[in-house]
């Protein structure tokens, strides 16, 4: 065994790498989810049904060509843990592992085939100054790798900082962010497919808000992926 990899054993005993869903310790060949996680982390299965709960929050509201999330999202649970690691713990390896899963998955979908830039929701300057990152974007540069397409971040802006959308109605959510993006150089995306990625769709408001804008763009299209689903307002 070489030194480097004795070094790495002995390194492992004592700062053990955890995964971030379940808090158990990792093999050599895992990395940020274990095994077990990747298989149990509660999968929606609905990048292949066009009439699915993620579609459905946008019918009658916005034009999207395909809406769907990759998992559920509950309190309490492994996708809690995770989604909350990445964006208050920077773990930003999990959040590009588990979009570069989703994005593998949606490069064979049919219903995504015609997709051509991945955009991500944008944060407004002063949060993404507080933060660091955006989350979205990390998601982005998964499924962008997973879907070996150009994933586009200056696209959209987001021109006012709006409150948190945390335990508002769904109308409120949506008064909370109508009005809040603009895209700075339209002609960069006219005629695209994009695919709008966002950490969490709940209501729906926020993707709702900045596809309207995007689709002011002459002949662009829209297609969502959020990463997970809430079932419920919280």
């Amino acid at each position: 065994m070489k030194p480097s990899a004795i070094f790495d054993d002995f390194v492992s005993l004592l700062y053990p790498t955890l995964c971030v869903a379940c808090g158990k310790n990792l093999f050599k060949n895992e990395e940020c989810l274990c095994t077990l996680c990747r298989y149990r982390l509660p999968r929606t299965f609905f990048l292949n049904e066009e009439d699915n709960p993620v579609a459905r929050l946008f019918w009658g509201r916005v034009r999207i060509e395909q809406a769907c999330a990759y998992y559920y999202f509950n309190k309490g649970t492994r996708i809690q843990r995770l989604i909350h690691a990445l964006k208050y713990r920077a773990r930003t390896d999990a959040g590009i592992l588990a979009g570069e899963l989703f994005g593998r998955e949606l490069s064979s979908a049919t219903l995504y085939k015609n997709v051509n830039a991945i955009i991500p929701v944008p944060l407004h300057p002063k949060k993404l100054k507080i933060r660091g990152f955006n989350q979205s974007e990390v998601i982005s540069e998964g499924i962008a790798k997973g879907m070996n397409l150009p994933l586009e971040t200056g696209s959209i802006i987001r021109t006012t900082a709006s409150e948190t959308q945390t335990r508002k109605s769904r109308f409120k959510r949506w008064e909370n962010v109508k009005s809040i993006f603009k895209v700075p150089h339209p002609s960069a995306i006219a005629g695209k497919h994009i695919l709008l990625v966002d950490d969490v769709a709940t209501t729906g408001a926020t993707l709702e808000a900045c596809a309207a804008e995007l689709l002011k763009v002459e002949g662009c299209k829209v297609s969502i992926a959020a990463l997970t689903y809430a079932t419920r307002v919280t």
